[in-house]
């Protein structure tokens, strides 16, 4: 397949493959989760299952203008809701889970159970990006704005296997990978997670993650930006041309998820990895299309 660059080229993807993904939506009684199902009805590459909220989802007509890609689970409350969308996801009834109107705390308590959840034992959970900014000439993927507070040197490696591997599923042959930190210089002391840098790297080299390109530790600007590589007189791999970043902590993560979504108005889509299937866990604040595309990278 060509290299998905934008999230346009991805939606005409999923409409040109003609294949359907049963979406467990949990708790969908606001307007927003409805909307972008319904947009995503409206391409064709989902099936529908709401758990719960039935009257709320039947009311609203242009969402149920695809009835024949819908159906309903009955559920009392959110945390029922929750529940049985996870177990649907476990019993291979649902191939993607999706949080509508609840706590993301009450969704992740069924998820992460231990007996009847969908992280199996020894799977990292973590948190992948997918953003389309105004001034970067293709998709940039990001990890972990959302889980894991301070990785650890297994947990990073995890990270870097999933980024690479939704890297791959947008076409991308052999994706560049930043380890970030705000300088190219390994600082042991301060901060001791950069000395592990060169063990992802050497791994990288032998194949661990698949075919890729891994160098770090590296700021931001340099990894996305050739000129400013070359204005301070460093040699990487990455050229400036990074596919993905990854985060040393959930606060660097997390800020720059935020700064781009506020001062560049960059679209994004974000889905848990390390799951049965891939979690749909948008924010109070993200808007319908945001929500839409993620239900894209997780049906892709």
């Amino acid at each position: 397949m060509s290299t998905i660059k934008n999230f346009e080229e991805l939606i005409d993807h999923l409409r040109l493959r003609g294949d359907r993904k049963r979406v467990a939506v949990v708790w969908a009684i606001d307007e927003q989760t409805q909307m972008s199902v319904s947009q995503a009805l409206e391409v064709g590459f989902i099936d529908a299952i709401f758990v719960g909220c039935d009257k709320e989802v039947r009311s609203n007509a242009v969402l149920m203008r695809h009835h024949d890609h819908i159906t309903f689970v009955d559920a009392t409350d959110s945390d029922e809701a929750a529940r049985k969308a996870v177990s649907l996801v476990r019993n291979s009834d649902a191939d993607i889970l999706m949080k509508g109107m609840l706590n993301t705390d009450n969704l992740l308590r069924a998820v992460l159970n231990k007996e009847n959840g969908i992280l199996p034992h020894g799977r990292v959970l973590t948190h992948i990006t997918a953003a389309e900014l105004p001034a970067y000439p293709k998709l940039l993927f990001f990890t972990d704005s959302a889980v894991i507070p301070y990785p650890t040197q297994e947990q990073r490696m995890e990270q870097v296997k999933y980024i690479t591997y939704v890297a791959h599923a947008f076409g991308i042959e052999e994706p560049k990978v930043a380890l970030v930190h705000c300088s190219e210089k390994v600082g042991e002391k301060h901060f001791p997670f950069t000395v592990g840098y060169k063990d992802i790297i050497e791994q990288s080299r032998d194949g661990r993650f698949g075919s890729c390109i891994i160098d770090g530790p590296i700021d931001v600007k340099t990894a996305c930006s050739g000129e400013n590589m070359r204005k301070k007189g460093i040699a990487s791999p990455l050229n400036g041309e990074a596919d993905a970043l990854v985060f040393p902590d959930i606060e660097a993560g997390n800020m720059f998820y935020k700064t781009i979504t506020l001062f560049c108005h960059a679209n994004t889509a974000a889905v848990l990895q390390g799951t049965l299937a891939p979690v749909v866990l948008p924010s109070r604040s993200d808007s319908k299309q945001c929500k839409f595309y993620s239900l894209a990278l997780a049906a892709l």
